[in-house]
């Protein structure tokens, strides 16, 4: 039988996220896969018979494929069993449901010689609730995410730890076999064959990564939004973000980010004439900015969406033949990631550069410096600006490139390899850090619509920001409001792009010339 590589729909890194959320059942088995995945057993069935050697089946793993293998059963418990190793705090519990159904989504695209009776096995398990707690740390994301891919399988038998809720509703991990016993479900027991389909996989760093491209897109949405926002109170010239400068230059993602900072402009807005014909590039050059930011963030999330839809194991079954090559190696999620980070950090820096605007005389307008209604007796929101600067700081570390960090290993076997997983995590860290940058600039922005008497007028996430963070009249810890602030602008963030995206809405369009 023909394997298409059309079997299986082409879905959105949104129908992903939202096929693997917590009301989402998986499908059992179409006729279609079932067609599919039998196809595939019978290759493996055919070429076992004519003594073909079989990576992983006939032969030993990694570096020992030199070496003949006997027991399909005592190689599955081999290859989960030595392979438990990663360390570290676990991923949490939507990522960790996200990598299962990567996994079973992949397997049932026929591609991977798993039976029909173990994937809907797992799938039962996942339908139920059960969601490994998967350790962040230990793999070099080359042979797939081995070392975190073993670990949930050895939840599935019973081994290790599970996300489980509390009595009031909180996660916590608890023993594997206490949340399978708690749902109903028996250990699971790997063959060779499904163990080695299910962490031969890209799925960690690749769930990971999915779910830091979307934040950084709402981190670019709410960036656009304080970039508006700033602009309206200040009276900054509105020519700045004309639709004409965009057709001129005919960037996509410029066109979409001045599109959304002329949505917080009130209507005929005017440049105040105390402010300069062109103000500094962090408002000047949001839209050029948060548009390039934006653009890498889709082309990196184009590149997961395929991976997602892909299939990443080793070997595989096509077209009645076994092929033994690489599909496992991470190296497109990698590079994904670092791009997420990369461009997610000019957003960032960017949001930075306009609190500094905000906090200092020379560009805020000559107001107080710090925002403080008290100079001198008053810091106002020099920690604010403080603290932000370390985040913006930490973040250049962390968005280092991990393909840079590559070392051989495995003996002969694995002598490149991607680092996904390692650059995955890092991107998720520095992703709560600029969260934490967006927040403080939310912060400034409610001060200084105090300080300007538009709080009044102040509607939407400016009135709850406003709400989150009163006037100065006397210095306070501030971290609980820039946490604050950030959830409103995340929340906020959110809701804008997911309305844009619903069917039959406009979101914003490039410009094109007319």
């Amino acid at each position: 039988m023909t394997i298409s590589t059309h079997a299986q729909a082409d879905l959105s890194l949104g129908d992903i996220l939202h096929r693997a959320g917590w009301d989402a059942e998986l499908a059992p088995l179409a006729e279609g896969d079932l067609a599919r995945m039998r196809a595939c057993a019978a290759t493996v069935a055919k070429e076992l018979a004519a003594d073909k050697p079989i990576y992983g089946l006939t032969q030993g793993f990694g570096p020992l494929v030199l070496f003949e293998a006997e027991s399909e059963l005592e190689q599955g418990d081999s290859l989960i069993s030595h392979l438990g190793t990663a360390q570290g705090e676990p991923l949490p519990p939507e990522v960790c449901r996200l990598i299962v159904w990567l996994r079973l989504n992949s397997m049932r695209k026929g591609f991977s010689a798993v039976s029909p009776e173990l994937w809907q096995s797992l799938a039962d398990a996942w339908n139920a609730g059960f969601v490994p707690a998967i350790p962040r740390h230990g793999t070099v994301s080359a042979s797939g995410d081995l070392q975190p891919l073993a670990h949930a399988a050895l939840c599935h038998t019973g081994v290790g730890q599970a996300w489980m809720r509390d009595a009031e509703g909180r996660w916590e991990t608890r023993p594997a076999a206490e949340a399978l016993a708690a749902l109903g479900l028996k250990p699971f027991v790997w063959p060779v064959r499904e163990a080695l389909a299910f962490v031969n996989g890209t799925g960690v760093g690749l769930a990971l990564a999915i779910v830091n491209q979307q934040s950084a897109l709402a981190l670019v949405r709410a960036s656009a939004l304080l970039t508006g926002r700033i602009s309206a109170l200040l009276g900054a010239n509105p020519e700045h973000y004309e639709p004409g400068l965009s057709i001129a230059r005919g960037q996509l993602g410029q066109s979409r980010a001045a599109a959304w900072i002329r949505e917080e402009l009130p209507v005929g807005a005017e440049r105040d004439p105390a402010r300069p014909l062109q103000e500094p590039y962090s408002l000047r050059c949001g839209p050029q900015v948060l548009g390039a930011v934006h653009d890498q963030l889709e082309f990196a999330g184009d590149l997961l969406r395929r991976e997602a839809n892909g299939c990443t194991d080793n070997p595989i079954v096509f077209d009645g033949s076994i092929l033994h090559g690489g599909n496992f190696h991470a190296m497109p999620v990698g590079f994904a990631s670092e791009q997420t980070g990369l461009a997610m950090h000019s957003a960032v820096y960017l949001s930075e550069r306009q609190l500094g605007l905000l906090v200092s005389p020379v560009t805020n307008g000559d107001l107080p410096p710090m925002l403080t209604p008290r100079p001198g007796r008053g810091a106002g929101l020099a920690g604010v600006q403080l603290s932000a600067t370390s985040f913006v700081s930490r973040i250049r570390q962390l968005a280092y490139p991990a393909s840079l960090t590559t070392l051989p290993t495995n003996g002969w076997n694995q002598d490149h390899v991607p680092m996904a997983l390692n650059g995955a995590n890092s991107v998720a860290e520095a992703l709560e850090l600029g969260w934490l940058v967006i927040g403080s600039l939310g912060v400034t922005v409610a001060q200084l619509t105090s300080m300007l008497g538009r709080s009044a007028d102040a509607r939407g996430p400016w009135a709850r920001l406003a709400e989150i963070s009163p006037p100065l009249d006397a210095d306070r810890p501030l971290a609980a409001e820039v946490r604050a602030a950030r959830d409103v602008l995340r929340t906020t963030a959110g809701e804008l792009l997911a309305a844009e995206a619903a069917p039959g809405a406009r979101p914003a369009e490039p410009e094109t010339r007319g």
